[in-house]
């Protein structure tokens, strides 16, 4: 990579802490210019200012319309703020903070500021060995989930903010009883990113907090390069653009992934055909098992089998899926090749910042060779 001096290597540690270890090296002057161009992320704004930066998150949950959380970060030490905008002052670097998802964790280690995490929602459920090894020693409390957030230990922990996973107005209520105790909460929309790297854009956001603009947005770009780069491998190399279905049924009902979701933009960079790419939606999409059955009979791939790890799994959740030509050919895979013994999926998130890695998964098993003897990364094949 084109890079000198200190910044090369404050970069080369976030890498090394949130990557997967895959991340090809080579010129970035040989393929792409070095900045990325203008923003992908559709839900943060970051504005520079004399006196602060001002952070707005816009539309922060499914079913958001007009809603806009808006903050202005200080540095400390700084003495300036409007009476009126108090409510929405952070002061930088953030020194304590509660992350309510992995997806935070991986950026929070990127930027080398994990020490700086001191509650987790679902500590079970982390990847990242030595984050899951400060929970173990109780240097990370688990703080529970929605209606059930112990909130006297939040309040004991004192963070200067918590970074909210918001599903729904209806997380509202308890993200309320939170604010009363005077604790800043921000909501992290980066799910909501029909885009990959506007979701690992949200890299940005965290630089902000903690001060490290720079070295966020060199990882950043640095990531857009490398998913541009496998893309344009793949736009040469791909001869066929294969059928693909994802997920599985839920009773009758199956949960459809719509067109302009963020697997759904995987497929197509990857040069997949996804069944459903001409729906358009905020949320998945039910259909009955007849009409997806009908539908993906003859797909031929069928990927992200929920929890499934071998075909029999599938056979006796509903033995009508055995005459798929996917489950008769083999072409089953599923992204929890990095699961740790808690349950967490470092697809969900290492691969939050790495979607270059997960589009060359999903692109080798399209395209088998397309990358010589590449091995599978957060995906495995199902047996």
């Amino acid at each position: 990579m084109r890079h000198t001096g200190i910044p090369f290597i404050l970069l080369s540690l976030a890498v090394a802490v949130s990557c997967t270890g895959h991340r090809e090296t080579r010129l970035l002057n040989e393929h792409s210019a070095s900045r990325t161009g203008p923003s992908m992320a559709q839900r943060f704004k970051i504005e520079k200012k004399d006196s602060c930066t001002i952070l707005t998150i816009t539309e922060p949950w499914q079913g958001a319309k007009g809603i806009s959380q808006v903050f202005y970060l200080v540095k400390r030490g700084t003495k300036f703020m409007p009476e009126s905008e108090a409510s929405g002052l952070i002061y930088v670097p953030v020194r304590k903070i509660i992350c309510m998802s992995s997806t935070h964790i991986a950026m929070i280690s990127a930027l080398g500021e994990e020490q700086s995490i001191c509650g987790i929602s679902g500590t079970n459920y982390i990847y990242d060995p030595k984050i899951r090894s400060r929970a173990d020693s109780a240097l990370i409390a688990e703080i529970g989930y929605d209606s059930g957030i112990n909130r006297e230990l939040i309040l004991s922990i004192n963070p200067d903010l918590i970074m909210m996973y918001g599903i729904g107005s209806e997380s509202s209520g308890y993200v309320s009883k939170i604010t009363d105790l005077g604790i800043k909460v921000m909501y992290d929309a980066d799910y909501l990113e029909t885009d990959p790297l506007a979701k690992a854009e949200w890299i940005k956001v965290f630089g902000a907090l903690y001060c490290k603009e720079e070295m966020a947005g060199m990882i950043y770009d640095e990531e857009a390069t490398e998913y541009n780069y496998v893309k344009s491998i793949i736009s040469e190399k791909a001869r066929k653009k294969s059928s693909v279905l994802l997920g599985l049924p839920y009773r009758d009902t199956w949960f459809i992934s719509p067109g302009n979701s963020y697997i759904s933009t995987l497929i197509r960079d990857a040069g997949g055909d996804y069944l459903w790419k001409d729906t358009e939606s905020a949320y998945s999409m039910p259909y009955s098992f007849e009409s997806v059955f009908m539908k993906s009979l003859n797909a031929d791939y069928w990927l992200n089998v929920g929890t499934i790890n071998t075909k029999s799994e599938i056979s006796s959740f509903d033995a009508r899926l055995e005459k798929f030509s996917a489950f008769l050919s083999g072409n089953i895979y599923n992204n929890t090749s990095r699961i740790s013994s808690g349950g967490g999926n470092d697809y969900w998130e290492s691969g939050t910042l790495n979607p270059h890695i997960i589009l060359k998964d999903i692109a080798s098993i399209l395209h088998p060779g397309i990358f010589g003897d590449y091995e599978l990364v957060y995906y495995k094949k199902i047996e």
